[in-house]
């Protein structure tokens, strides 16, 4: 799927070198939105093990400009992975090693937000980054995401609720807190609720995301 240009309000500016990029691995398959956070549309996804390069992040922010395939948007960096001195490293916790520059984002495109949402995060997803980048935490879903019927998908898709938002991204694996209202799926063992703009099937004792429906 390729990313779309932002739109010309989209502007990034970085402190430093404005050049300076880091090459990165997405640790699965991770969403690119038109802006630093969950309410935003998105435009693209990094595939897991995809190559990207970031041009720098928001202070005090897990929110992170990427490029991947030629264009450009805002990838969550608990699922991002470089090389730093031979060894593989999160980029929400070696940042300031990596040497990321540090971005800011002007919001005065309010059409970027996925459906005109602005409303605040309710909560946050639980997927620690470290179980992540050694598949720990995805890896968790990995075998029940592969026996979801195929009617069980098309029911989701075909019945939206409200989204609800969380801080973090939507990632296969992550868990959501009890406090999200999950939905019956007709004969499936399985529930599903729409967060941060994207219908997700989740496992019902566990609460994790068990398949994210693009």
């Amino acid at each position: 799927m390729k990313i779309v240009t932002l739109t010309v309000g989209s502007i990034l500016m970085l402190s430093g070198a404005a050049l300076a990029q880091t090459a990165v691995t997405a640790t699965t398959d991770l969403n690119v939105r038109a802006g630093p956070g969950p309410q935003y549309q998105v435009v693209g996804a990094i595939p897991a093990d995809g190559s990207a390069t970031i041009e720098g992040c928001l202070e005090n922010s897990k929110w992170c400009r990427v490029s991947f395939d030629g264009q450009a948007g805002w990838a969550y960096s608990d699922y991002l992975t470089t090389d730093f001195s031979g060894q593989r490293v999160i980029i929400t916790e070696r940042r300031a090693d990596v040497g990321v520059p540090v971005a800011t984002y002007d919001n005065s495109a309010d059409g970027a937000l996925a459906g005109g949402a602005t409303g605040a995060t309710v909560g946050a997803l639980v997927g620690g980054p470290v179980g992540a980048a050694v598949g720990g935490v995805a890896g968790l879903a990995v075998g029940a995401s592969a026996d979801i019927a195929d009617p069980d998908i098309e029911y989701v898709r075909s019945n939206p609720v409200d989204p609800i938002y969380l801080e973090g991204e939507v990632v296969t694996g992550a868990q959501l807190p009890g406090t999200v209202e999950l939905r019956e799926i007709p004969q499936s063992k399985y529930r599903y609720v729409y967060v941060n703009g994207q219908p997700v099937i989740v496992q019902q004792d566990t609460r994790q995301i068990v398949r994210v429906i693009r």
